[in-house]
């Protein structure tokens, strides 16, 4: 930030605050953000990367600028799950509004169609929102991140290019009217990936007889998070300026986005033949299907396949944990 000019010499000169030297580092861990409103989550990632100082991050199942919510963010290694998290349920709680469509299907875009029914009644309201539970197909909206012949549809649409898009099946585990008004309802949504919320608002105000967009959109949960906490960027910040280590409280395990799989304890013998991507006898009978290995110090090594010969075959590995100062890798 530059501060006024001092004068005082031929030439004036220019003092600035000393900045802060940036540096990145190696961190493994999971954050759950709570994305702000007006923020893309890409911006939201890069905020918090430089705020971590994080040599390597991502995010896991972008939110819409206008949405809020629960953004799992994966540092270092946790960057190997973000495949896992995009396949998991969600949960939303959304603000319909009814009597207008917009072109982004959301408040953030203009008005392009009004409905002369403004208002829907409870009754028909639930009846509308039945019809969408269970296994459904969606056309996804034009102002999405989806390609098209190579180009992004947002692209497409805002040159006001509308083209044909397939439709998807997704599944609607439940739809709970939490809020009831005529216009404006308050609707909980938990649903597969890939479900887009403003799409499931116009399909509900059609199937009601009127027209809708989503007014306020929110994440609650990504599983298998539901029901933990999340930090907000105000709170970040406010914990990096203290003390940067303050930050990595924030932090969940890499594994704790793996606990659908169940886990195997290894020996030492069997750490070291996976950790050199062999596979090992397990001892006993398991069901076959992935699970999460753990050493034989308790450290989380990764993934592997239980086969229908019971060994265990690694197929997601993390990097061992750092050796002690002064002591050499085991061989």
């Amino acid at each position: 930030m530059n501060h006024p000019a001092v004068s005082g010499s031929p030439s004036e000169k220019t003092i600035q605050a000393p900045q802060k030297k940036r540096y990145w580092r190696d961190l493994d861990g999971l954050l759950l953000l709570d994305k702000p409103t007006g923020m893309t989550s890409n911006a939201a990632l890069q905020r918090v990367r430089r705020l971590f100082g994080a040599r390597k991050a991502g995010h896991t199942g972008s939110l819409d600028p206008l949405a809020s919510g629960m953004l799992p963010v994966c540092f270092g290694q946790g960057t190997k799950v973000c495949a896992y998290l995009l396949e998991s349920d969600k949960t939303y709680e959304v603000r319909a509004r009814f009597g207008a469509q917009t072109d982004t299907a959301d408040a953030d875009g203009t008005v392009i169609a009004e409905s002369e029914v403004k208002a829907v009644a409870q009754n028909d309201l639930e009846q509308a929102i039945r019809q969408f539970v269970g296994d459904i197909r969606q056309v996804p909206p034009m102002y999405s991140a989806l390609k098209k012949d190579g180009r992004r549809l947002y692209e497409l649409a805002r040159q006001g290019l509308t083209v044909d898009r397939p439709s998807r099946p997704v599944t609607i585990r439940s739809i709970e009217l939490i809020e009831y008004d005529p216009v404006e309802p308050l609707l909980r949504v938990s649903c597969s990936k890939g479900t887009y919320i403003r799409t499931l608002v116009e399909d509900i105000a059609q199937a009601a007889g009127t027209l809708g967009h989503v007014a306020v959109l929110r994440r609650t949960s990504v599983e298998p998070f539901a029901g933990l906490p999340m930090a907000t960027m105000e709170v970040l910040e406010a914990a990096g300026e203290a003390d940067e280590e303050a930050l990595e409280r924030f932090l969940l395990p890499v594994d704790a986005a793996l606990k659908e799989f169940g886990a195997v304890n290894l020996s030492s013998e069997q750490t070291r033949f996976v950790r050199q991507g062999n596979p090992v006898q397990m001892a006993g009978s398991r069901a076959t299907g992935m699970y999460r290995i753990y050493g034989d110090e308790g450290d989380f090594i990764g993934l592997g396949e239980v086969l229908a010969d019971s060994r265990l075959a690694p197929k997601r590995l993390f990097a061992a944990p750092p050796q002690p100062a002064g002591e050499e890798p085991q061989k």
